[in-house]
């Protein structure tokens, strides 16, 4: 196991879902409904990077999302794909939730998303059914376009037999939407 699967292992989604039921509790709870629905500012991102199995850059890959003007809670339902020069395919729904600085300039995003993968020439996960899950860094400007890095890490979570996991370090684009 790679040190950077150590990290991403699923760690950012368990970080991520407990930062997000503290959210909850505290700021949507009291007000609206712990999972009321409301709306957010969408996004449209592309991203490009490095995929990285057992510690070796196996290859690249371009990555679409897009997180939509919807959330429930804190928590903003997402979608994305992702092909890779070797032909692997991801696709898949979950949610991003996003924490920025007072000055909203700063921000740190975990998301959570189970998809499908089609292998291709790509590295065998053990199973189509992968989960992705990581935290992107970033900067927000004035516009509202956001430049952050993003790792994740995609695996069955125990479904399969096999599970070595796969992760992907990328530089990501998003730009608001209306």
């Amino acid at each position: 196991m790679s040190d950077l699967a150590v990290v991403t292992d699923g760690t950012f989604a368990v970080v991520g879902l407990v930062l997000g039921l503290i959210n909850m509790g505290v700021n949507h709870c009291p007000n609206e409904g712990c999972l009321a629905r409301n709306a957010t500012q969408s996004y449209v991102a592309a991203s490009v990077g490095d995929v990285v199995f057992q510690k070796d850059v196996v290859g690249e890959e371009i990555y679409l999302r897009k997180q939509t003007g919807t959330a429930r809670g804190p928590f903003q339902l997402t979608y994305g794909a992702s092909v890779t020069n070797e032909g692997g395919f991801w696709i898949g729904l979950g949610n991003t939730t996003t924490y920025t600085t007072a000055n909203r300039r700063w921000y740190a995003q975990f998301h959570t998303m189970p998809g499908i993968y089609l292998q291709g020439g790509e590295v065998d996960l053990g199973g189509s059914i992968q989960f992705r899950s990581g935290i992107e860094l970033g900067y927000e400007n004035r516009q509202g376009v956001r430049m952050g890095l993003s790792v994740d890490h995609r695996s069955n979570a125990g479904l399969d037999s096999r599970n070595p996991g796969l992760e992907t370090v990328q530089f990501r684009v998003s730009i608001p939407v209306k």
